[in-house]
């Protein structure tokens, strides 16, 4: 009769790989979203912000960690970063930076700089970058706003890299979306948000 003992210890290194390999898989299919107070939720619980409306949209299936800060500039989130991408592991990251750096007049090549750092962690990461366009107010200047405006599909371009349209385009359409400040989408907008960013993203987060 065969010792239990042996039987164990001939599977183990087998369990503890199909474990690694298991948890491995689950890390991969996460989107993380680094963002700032766009995605955020500014001045609203985070459970009702976008990120996590899709996250129960698409039942985690892949999961959506949403780690926008409002507030934050590209160097900021460049400096979250590294210790997002070792806790999370994702297989995804969606680059919604940059807002900030330009509402502050950033110079653009300063921005485009800290974008491409950012854009550099998540590939060194083996991690697949999602770039989203961010454009500024008109009031900014046509000159600064158009410089602005170039780095994200340039960027885009060099990497080669998906560029996901400005939700805020939309919102801005729609006065009953925004808050008070002008800037921001309120909750209402939310759920639009949700699945906007559903059907654009959909494509790009496509399963092996």
């Amino acid at each position: 009769m065969m010792n239990c003992n042996n039987v164990f210890r001939w599977h183990y290194p087998f369990l503890l790989l199909l474990l690694l390999l298991v948890s491995r898989l689950a890390a991969a299919d996460t989107l993380l979203v680094l963002g700032d107070s766009l995605s955020a939720g500014y001045r609203m619980s985070a459970t009702a912000a976008w990120p996590s409306l899709l996250n129960k949209e698409w039942q985690q299936q892949p999961k959506v960690v949403n780690a926008s800060i409002s507030g934050d500039t590209a160097g900021q989130g460049l400096a979250r970063l590294p210790g997002l991408l070792k806790q999370h592991q994702p297989r995804w990251v969606l680059i919604e930076l940059g807002g900030n750096d330009g509402l502050r007049g950033f110079p653009p090549q300063n921005i485009a700089a800290d974008l491409t750092k950012v854009i550099d962690e998540v590939k060194a990461a083996k991690a697949q970058p999602l770039l989203m366009q961010i454009r500024l107010p008109a009031n900014y200047g046509r000159r600064y706003t158009e410089a602005f405006s170039a780095i994200y599909p340039r960027l885009a371009q060099q990497y080669d890299i998906p560029l996901v349209p400005f939700f805020m385009e939309q919102v801005y359409l729609k006065p009953e979306w925004m808050q008070q400040d002008g800037i921001h989408p309120n909750p209402d907008a939310q759920p639009f948000i949700a699945n906007l960013m559903a059907t654009e993203l959909a494509p790009l987060v496509k399963h092996d």
